[in-house]
């Protein structure tokens, strides 16, 4: 009897919130900025520029990984 009710509820929670779930989603925006295709040369990223945020990425990481080295020997050479 426990499994039957399980089962139902499980059914039912399912049930109502897949289309909640499927209704949430929307189509993509168009790669010309939502505009007509014909009506502009807008690259499908947006012209958002990937290296400066690398470079900035990679100098936090090298960073880092210094301060984490230099504290390790720091703490050995005091022990």
């Amino acid at each position: 009897m426990k499994k039957q009710i399980a089962t139902i509820l499980f059914l039912l929670t399912f049930s109502f919130s897949l289309p909640m779930v499927l209704s949430a989603q929307s189509d993509p925006p168009h790669p010309n900025s939502g505009s007509n295709p014909g009506g502009g040369n807008n690259p499908v990223g947006g012209g958002a520029p990937v290296g400066e945020g690398l470079i900035l990425l990679l100098s936090l990481g090298m960073s880092y990984g210094g301060y984490t080295f230099y504290k390790s020997k720091k703490k050995s050479l005091l022990d």
